[in-house]
């Protein structure tokens, strides 16, 4: 799996994420990720799919954040 470097303020942000949802970084992250086609239409982002792995895409899954996630951002 790749694992790019975070930018100093990504890493902020994601952890400050991990704390409120009082877990780890990498769920945290993974929340932003699921919460991305909330924000970005995934019409726009998948027709510019390289990989197609869209049974591990939350764009093509948009529909399966988790509750605790809704929760915290929208709130």
């Amino acid at each position: 799996m790749y694992s790019p470097p975070f930018s100093e303020i990504t890493a902020v942000t994601v952890r400050r994420l991990a704390w409120a949802m009082g877990s780890n970084m990498g769920k945290a992250a993974e929340v932003m990720a699921r919460a991305l086609p909330g924000f970005i239409n995934p019409e726009k982002v998948c027709p510019s799919c390289k990989d197609k792995k869209c049974h591990a895409c939350a764009f093509h899954n948009s529909g399966e954040m988790p509750q605790k996630a809704i929760a915290l951002l929208y709130n």
